[in-house]
């Protein structure tokens, strides 16, 4: 980044609920119960499906992972959102923004990868039951939980050094809770059209190709479902990934609207609640969903 000298900026101001000043107090003792919540939440399910000896399957293997990538991913910006509620400062620096960018796009994209996993855990649980034990070994959950992690990494890690070699020579009021691309775009000097639309190419690789692995994953399982016998058998069937489906509608469509829809078509305020539900609220509800619908403990 240094490399190009034309950056001006040294920090930037996330504007977050600045235009809500008498509400800095309430916000941050929701947003504070709400992390609290989220750490607690997918921490008893990840100490429960390790002790548990009747949860060491594949599905709870994946469910525990999938609640760590959740402290994860929500720990990368609401402990800073906290803390500019808290202090009223809102800088970060450059390269604190670019950190949390880059570390935002990794593990946005391994958990909707982590979801298309498990995703093909149900698929095989459900259309191929006889063969499961097989298929679905240790080893392989494993690795699907590696590939997650890492597959993303060395294109978004080259994403994060491409936005953030852009000319930012004036502005540096980011009007977002976290650093982002869409925002951080506004402020950039020059041409940014060959970025945004490389941006977009990777958001379609990781994004949307998990979610129509996904989809026929669905597709496959519910006419699987409908062809059982007993009416018993589809419930108890389809039991096991309607909290999956939960997961995936809230993440998917809160997410869709700030990313796939044109920049004219919702105002700065709607995406900064659509991006709060997805980086905040979805994981707060994601341990009562699978508490109640998928793990029923």
């Amino acid at each position: 980044m240094a490399g190009h000298n034309l950056t001006t900026v040294e920090y930037f101001i996330l504007l977050g609920f600045s235009d809500l000043p008498k509400l800095q107090g309430i916000l941050f003792a929701i947003f504070l119960s709400i992390y609290i919540s989220i750490l607690i939440g997918n921490g008893l399910l990840i100490f429960l499906t390790k002790i548990d000896s009747g949860l060491q399957t594949p599905m709870y293997f994946f469910l525990g992972n999938f609640s760590f990538l959740e402290i994860c991913y929500t720990s990368v910006t609401l402990p800073r959102m906290l803390a500019d509620l808290w202090t009223q400062k809102r800088t970060i620096s450059f390269f604190a923004c670019a950190v949390q960018t880059c570390f935002f796009f990794i593990l946005g994209v391994a958990e909707c990868l982590l979801l298309a996993a498990m995703a093909y855990d149900r698929y095989v649980a459900i259309c191929k039951p006889l063969y499961y034990p097989l298929i679905m070994n240790h080893k392989l959950c494993v690795q699907l939980v590696v590939v997650s992690w890492m597959l993303g990494v060395p294109v978004l890690i080259e994403q994060t050094y491409q936005i953030f070699s852009l000319n930012f020579c004036g502005p540096n009021k980011i009007n977002h809770i976290f650093c982002d691309a869409p925002p951080l775009f506004k402020l950039a000097c020059g041409d940014t059209y060959k970025i945004e639309v490389s941006v977009h190419v990777v958001a379609q690789l990781f994004i949307l190709t998990p979610f129509l692995l996904i989809l026929a994953s669905y597709i496959k399982i519910i006419t699987t479902i409908l062809k059982l016998p007993s009416t018993a058998g589809r419930s108890k069937a389809f039991s096991t990934c309607f909290s999956h489906l939960m997961v995936v509608g809230l993440f998917y469509g809160s997410g869709s609207i700030v990313y796939f829809q044109p920049k004219s078509s919702h105002s700065e305020g709607s995406v900064k609640i659509f991006a709060l539900f997805y980086t905040t609220v979805t994981p707060m509800f994601n341990p009562l969903i699978y508490r109640f619908l998928y793990v029923k403990l």
